[in-house]
């Protein structure tokens, strides 16, 4: 129920995981807080990123795992069962129904708004509902944007009667198309072509740079890149898509729509087919409609924030924003690091009580962002990074130490899986004597990452590591072999 009143402590835009996290964190400072949101409370990672992803990946994952051990790898010869394995990511997604998160804000007690909320001046919001009908909430302190990203898609002329499917659709799909063309390198374009290939579909991946997952270690994407094509996708680097057609353009979205092929004309001349194109070629925010021009900020810009994530181009200091629309770290899990951050920021300005703990690793302020951000692609091989990269750091002008070691040698992985591939790496800070940046490939290494995180969060010298004694035979012990290598 809504309650009477218009005005509330902090209102919020946008229900995803960093919306709710901030109007519970508001809530448990004592502040009252209304949310709004146009589609589903739960945001994108609870219905077309994050859990669907995972729920599509685990089967191809679980499969691949089996294979490498006699005595199981002749029990999953077989093809997955698509229907199955889409019927478990449907209940996962709640069937694209959010009444089990609506009723999470009642029990925390926000007052839900449902409709389409854009600023309306200083601590203003107005939401229109989906019958035209409009409400002006009004924010005795703070209004907090969360309203996050959306695919970007290249300005090719015609994309949009093509329907080429972005992270939403390929997380979404009910049928295996034949063909599917992946446009892209990142961590979409990587997972979703483990995914699809494993259920089924052909799929060629279409790199414009020169290998896949450019922003992480190098032997990263190589790792990728060989067990994809050993699956039998085929990678194309070095390739650009600048035109793109659909046979019979005029049904609806989505494989299976009794739609043509699609065919793609690539930067040399040639012309390639396929019965559906993925199209993961970066993020874009979701501002472009939210009245940023009522308060001076361009439309569809991302806002700049300080640590506590409060927007630096608005005075009065009562705008905020959260997760990805500040650019800052595009990852849910980050997004809502930052929410706990500035709800207690919110909070803390609310109730007059200073920020006093806004140096690195302090209580409102958002360090992790640049220092230790920690990153799971849940491809074959799984990769798991936190931190910088070794030229990352040394564009830095750190003087470091880069350590190396492979993951297969260490006997946990070995009796993991057979022909166990992978590779590990440290980054050390010569100067301050911490880690600064940890990376993992190979099979089951997301489960190691936490620990190389709060190696990297709690700046912990390299001598007190030698003293976290890892559990044997666990692939766990990689970090005494990495260890090893350093103290040489």
């Amino acid at each position: 129920m809504m309650a009477a009143t218009e005005e509330y402590d902090v209102v919020v835009l946008g229900a995803g995981p960093v919306g709710e996290n901030v109007a519970d964190r508001v809530r448990a400072s004592g502040l009252s807080a209304a949310i709004v949101e146009s589609e589903l409370v739960g945001g994108d990672c609870s219905y077309w990123a994050c859990i669907p992803s995972k729920a599509l990946l685990r089967p191809a994952i679980a499969r691949a795992d089996a294979r490498r051990l006699p005595g199981l790898r002749e029990a999953v010869r077989g093809p997955l069962e698509a229907p199955a394995v889409f019927a478990r990511r449907d209940e996962y997604v709640s069937h694209w129904k959010d009444d089990g998160q609506v009723g999470w804000l009642e029990s925390v007690g926000v007052d839900l708004v449902r409709g389409h909320g854009r600023l309306a001046g200083v601590k203003r919001v107005a939401v229109s509902d989906s019958d035209g009908r409009e409400r002006v909430l009004t924010a005795r302190h703070a209004v907090a944007v969360c309203t996050g990203s959306r695919a970007a898609l290249p300005g090719l002329p015609g994309l949009a009667e093509v329907r080429p499917w972005t992270s939403r659709e390929a997380t979404s799909a009910a049928a295996v198309p034949g063909r599917l063309a992946v446009v892209g390198g990142g961590v979409v374009a990587t997972e979703m072509a483990t995914a699809w290939q494993a259920l089924g579909s052909e799929v060629t991946v279409l790199v414009r740079g020169s290998g896949l997952l450019g922003r992480m270690e190098p032997f990263v994407g190589e790792l990728v890149a060989a067990s994809l094509t050993e699956a039998g996708a085929k990678i194309r680097t070095g390739t650009s898509v600048t035109g793109v057609r659909r046979s019979a353009p005029g049904g609806p979205a989505g494989f299976g729509s009794g739609a043509g092929p699609v065919t793609l004309t690539l930067d040399n001349g040639e012309h390639l087919e396929a019965d559906e194109v993925l199209f993961a070629t970066g993020r874009a925010p979701r501002t472009e409609d939210i009245g940023l021009e009522t308060i001076g900020l361009e439309p569809g810009s991302w806002l700049r924030v300080d640590d506590s994530c409060q927007v630096r181009d608005v005075e009065g200091g009562w705008l905020y924003a959260v997760g990805d629309v500040n650019h800052r770290a595009l990852m849910t899990h980050q997004g809502k690091y930052q929410a706990r951050i500035a709800g207690a920021a919110i909070g803390a300005r609310a109730q007059g009580v200073p920020l006093l703990e806004t140096d690195p690793w302090g209580a409102h302020a958002a360090t992790a962002d640049t220092a230790a951000v920690p990153q799971v692609v849940f491809t074959d091989p799984e990769v798991g990074s936190v931190g910088l990269t070794a030229a990352r750091a040394e564009a830095e002008g750190r003087r470091i130490r880069v350590v190396d070691y492979d993951l297969g040698r260490v006997s946990g992985s070995g009796l993991y899986a057979d022909g166990y591939r992978g590779q590990a790496r440290m980054v050390v800070d010569l100067d301050r004597g911490h880690l600064i940046g940890v990376t993992f490939v190979g099979p089951g290494v997301g489960e190691l990452l936490h620990s190389a995180t709060v190696a990297v969060a709690g700046e912990v010298p390299v001598e007190r590591l030698w003293h976290a004694v890892p559990s044997f035979p666990t692939i766990s012990e990689i970090w005494l072999r990495l260890l090893e290598t350093y103290r040489g």
